[in-house]
């Protein structure tokens, strides 16, 4: 594999696991029809979904940032 596939792979990963992470620990204080039942595709999956999403958008912006700010002081 890639080094940027196994970066993408990694970032991935932790999105899924930090966004499941907050989802679960919201849970108990989301309302009943947010709320996500085993087995089932509903709005729970969805808002976990959409959780995962906002920590990799997070993840990859801050690795872009990161890489361009290291560009910047290498050019200096």
């Amino acid at each position: 594999m890639s080094k940027p596939a196994i970066a993408n792979f990694i970032q991935s990963f932790i999105a899924v696991v930090a966004g499941n992470v907050v989802y679960f620990l919201l849970m108990p204080y989301l309302p009943p029809a947010a709320r996500h039942n085993v087995m089932k595709l509903d709005l729970g999956v969805v808002i976990d979904f959409w959780f995962c999403l906002v920590f990799l958008g997070a993840i990859k912006t801050a690795a872009r940032w990161r890489k361009s700010s290291g560009e910047e002081q290498g050019r200096s």
